[in-house]
């Protein structure tokens, strides 16, 4: 199974996984007026194949459930809650 990629235009590490090169026809409007302009990153086969940031298994099955698969970047860290969390842990382990 083949796949075209693009990035959005609007949204810094957004996604868009289609089977066929420019055919949005199975992407909703409102993902696409959310997503932007799309910009070719590349079209790649699947089957043996990691992927950076997401479980091909999963591309796959969206892709053929749903004709398209979006990868969104993961949440930023909450650095204070982060720095919390490593306070309480110095805290516990020097009583």
């Amino acid at each position: 199974m083949f796949c075209a990629i693009y990035k959005s235009s609007k949204k810094e590490g957004a996604y868009l996984y289609i089977p066929k090169k420019d055919d949005f026809s199975h992407v909703p409007d409102t993902l696409l007026q959310m997503f932007g302009k799309p910009i070719m990153v590349m079209v790649v086969k699947l089957e043996g194949r990691q992927l950076a940031q997401v479980d091909v298994e999963k591309v796959k099955q969206s892709l053929t459930d749903d004709g398209f698969f979006l990868q969104l970047p993961p949440p930023p860290k909450n650095l204070l809650d982060e720095y919390k969390e490593q306070k309480q842990a110095h805290q516990r382990s020097s009583h």
